[in-house]
C-alpha cells in the first residue's frame, strides 16, 4: 500500500517535471534557455520515473521472489545513471557548439562568455 503511494507520487512528480520541460521548450526565447529548461526538467522527470520503476521492481521482487523484477530494477538504475551523465554532457556540447557558431542569446540574457571568446 505504501509502495503504491510512493510509485504514484514518483510518477506524478516525473510527469510534472517532464511537462515543465515541454513548457520551457515552447515558451523560452532562445536555444540556451530552451536547452536549460529541457535538460534540467527532463533529467529530473526521468529520474523520478525511474525511481518509481525501481520501487515497483523491488516491492514485486520482495513479494514474489521472482528475479525478473530485480533485473528490471537494476536495468532501470543503469539507464538512469547513463541518462544523468549523457544528458548534461550532451547539453553542454550543444550549447558550446551553438555559442561557437555565433548563435546569440536573447537580448534579455546576459552572455558573460562573450568576453572570453577568441
Amino acid at each position: 500500500m505504501i509502495a503504491d503511494i510512493l510509485v504514484l507520487a514518483c510518477l506524478s512528480v516525473g510527469i510534472l517535471f517532464n511537462t515543465l520541460g515541454i513548457v520551457g521548450l515552447l515558451r523560452f526565447p532562445d536555444v540556451y534557455t530552451r536547452m536549460h529548461a529541457t535538460t534540467k526538467m527532463t533529467t529530473f522527470g526521468s529520474m523520478f520515473t525511474a525511481l518509481a520503476v525501481i520501487i515497483f521492481g523491488a516491492v514485486q521482487f520482495i513479494s514474489t521472489a521472482d528475479s525478473q523484477y530485480m533485473t528490471l530494477s537494476l536495468h532501470t538504475l543503469i539507464a538512469a545513471l547513463a541518462l544523468a551523465l549523457t544528458n548534461a554532457v550532451g547539453s553542454h556540447a550543444i550549447a558550446r557548439g551553438a555559442h561557437r557558431s555565433g548563435i546569440k542569446p536573447s537580448p534579455a540574457v546576459v552572455d558573460r562568455l562573450e568576453e572570453w571568446s577568441p
